[in-house]
């Protein structure tokens, strides 16, 4: 099966608690370079080859889901795909467009228009070429083993090959309405000979389909580890010969700086197919670059490399979980930065001495300029915002999964202190999962994290928090009294970055959300809106601006601070950067 179901239930947005191929790879080429972009959310401009790489995948998978007419050679069929190209390539860089338009800070020096269509049209070209090699060695196998499944009208996986015309296979079909189940294209559909007869072109091109990340399925179409702390996201799986062929589409070339992370990234995906597939191990694994139509291969790991590659993946994901926690301090010192040689390194090699002098990559001669924001009353530092806390009280309330601000499913209880109560929440889906096991009611909680949702208190559970039975700890030391627990935050600072992110929920709901680092001089924090909260003043912030807020809402993600603006109760003033 291509895709499953991460543990608590439904397919979750990204967890930065989650290892991932991308976080991996991010995170062997640099540890703070993966710090600062997935736990902090501090990000570059948006370049368009970012935006090109999603639309032309997409567009590839489109091509891959049509159904062939009946052609007598393998030049017809490359002629009836080709033909597609023009408007598949007019319809991406369209699309490429509107997400170019719509970001919220790009890369200054590009313009979408410097984006040229033919080079869409050319590297969709590729890409089929790469796939009729496939079909060709599909037609010389007589169809595979599966062809005769397919002309009865059955499918050998479980997980179908998206199509046309096909009905989508969704992970949670209960979360979906009917409608949106129905939403194909009942007029396409494949063309299947006799049983018993020779293989055709288009049965080739029928049985050599892969699967591919279906773009009419909302939900995330992932891999999850069964323990819940890996998740991968697959491009194409080849299966028609019988063996799993892993293949991961880049729309640059081999050349590329990013290049060197290719057999990283599918080492990751083929031992997380191992450890979702009741061990079954991947053939061969590939990366197809579409600009110049590249194949390269590498061996797939061997089953005695399974448990070796666990223990190395379990390392890493723990010590990205300890990096740091609390308020980030930002920009490093000298020692502290890094050399910024690895590809994609930013905001990780920014530093400045003890005599002020910044060390920063090309791109971020802006920061210099910023003038300190003046931080006084009612404002105060972002270091100063209390971190984790010590309470006491009776356990009780057990109540989830239920979603969270992000639509993730987490667990939750009530703590109760006299006439004073709070609800407790995992930080995070997972985050602390034996929450419902604890059977003492009398507790004292060790490291929560304060902080509000909707106007009222909450306390975030995340791997760090301890909770032990009160007889245990009978005089527990700095004990913060529940009415106390500060859950809100005056701030000030400049915007390092910022991005906007919109999408669809499990059940076809849509959700938004705008995010933005606030740096006060000394340290970061990532302040975010949903829905309503977002106006006109936030979506028009740009890196340098200053930004002053009253009343803030406590978060935290991955145990870091994050601030969330409430339309009712915060606060919000902005003031452009001078050029």
């Amino acid at each position: 099966m291509p895709v499953g179901q991460p543990p608590l239930g439904g397919p979750l947005g990204r967890s930065r608690n989650r290892l991932s191929a991308s976080a991996l790879t991010t995170f062997l080429r640099c540890h703070r370079q993966w710090f600062f972009s997935n736990q902090v959310g501090l990000h570059g401009p948006l370049r368009p080859s970012q935006v090109s790489g999603i639309v032309l995948e997409d567009a590839l998978c489109h091509l891959f889901m049509l159904h062939p007419p009946v052609v007598d050679d393998d030049t017809a069929l490359f002629e009836w795909a080709e033909s597609h190209l023009p408007e598949l390539a007019e319809k991406a860089h369209a699309r490429g467009r509107g997400d170019w338009e719509s970001s919220l800070w790009n890369q200054a020096d590009k313009s979408w228009d410097d984006v040229e269509l033919s080079m869409y049209v050319e590297r969709l070209g590729h890409g089929l070429r790469l796939f009729i090699e496939e079909v060709r060695r599909c037609h010389a196998e007589g169809g595979g083993p599966y062809l005769e499944h397919y002309r009865s009208g059955q499918s050998p996986f479980d997980v179908p090959s998206p199509a046309w015309g096909k009905v989508p296979y969704h992970p949670r079909p209960e979360k979906v309405k009917d409608g949106s189940l129905r939403s194909f294209e009942p007029t396409q559909k494949a063309r299947w000979s006799e049983c018993g007869t020779p293989v055709t072109w288009h049965e080739a091109w029928e049985c050599a389909r892969p699967w591919v990340k279906d773009p009419r399925v909302v939900q995330p179409q992932r891999l999850y580890h069964p323990a819940g702390w890996a998740s991968g996201e697959l491009d194409l799986v080849f299966r028609w010969d019988g063996n799993i062929r892993l293949i991961d589409i880049k729309s640059g070339s081999p050349d590329s700086a990013f290049a060197s992370s290719l057999e990283h990234q599918l080492r990751f995906y083929a031992w997380l197919w191992h450890e979702t597939h009741q061990g079954q191990c991947v053939a061969e694994m590939e990366g197809w670059y579409l600009d110049g139509g590249h194949r390269v291969s590498y061996p797939a790991p061997l089953k005695e490399e399974m448990e070796t590659l666990t223990n190395t993946y379990a390392i890493h994901h723990r010590n990205m979980q300890h990096m740091a926690e609390g308020v980030v301090a930002f920009p490093s010192n000298v020692e502290g930065a890094c050399d910024g040689q690895s590809a994609g390194c930013f905001w990780c090699s920014t530093s400045r001495d003890e005599n002020g002098l910044w060390r920063h990559p090309e791109g971020l001669e802006w920061i210099t300029a910023l003038p300190p924001p003046e931080i006084k009353a009612p404002y105060a530092p972002l270091s100063s915002i209390q971190g984790r806390v010590t309470v006491k009280g009776q356990l009780t309330g057990a109540w989830g999964p239920l979603p969270n601000h992000f639509s993730e499913p987490v667990l939750g209880a009530v703590l109760v202190a006299g006439q004073q109560h709070i609800t407790l929440e995992e930080s995070e889906p997972g985050a602390f999962e034996h929450l419902h096991s604890i059977d003492h009611q009398d507790v004292v909680i060790h490291n929560a994290l304060p902080g509000v949702w909707r106007d009222q208190p909450r306390l975030y559970l995340d791997s760090n928090t301890e909770i032990s039975p009160a007889s245990e700890t009978p005089n527990p030391l700095n004990v913060t009294r529940l009415g106390l627990l500060r859950t809100r935050a005056n701030v000030k600072g400049h915007v390092m970055s910022i991005r906007q992110r919109s999408g669809n929920r499990l059940d076809g709901k849509p959700w938004s959300m705008v995010a933005f680092i606030l740096w006060d001089g000394t340290h970061v924090a990532e302040v975010v809106a949903f829905g309503n909260s977002i106006n006109q003043r936030i979506l028009q912030l740009q890196p340098g601006d200053e930004v002053s807020m009253t009343g803030a809402e406590l978060g935290w993600r991955a145990g870091l601070l994050q601030l969330r603006i409430d339309s009712r109760k915060t606060r919000v003033e902005t003031s452009a950067r001078i050029s």
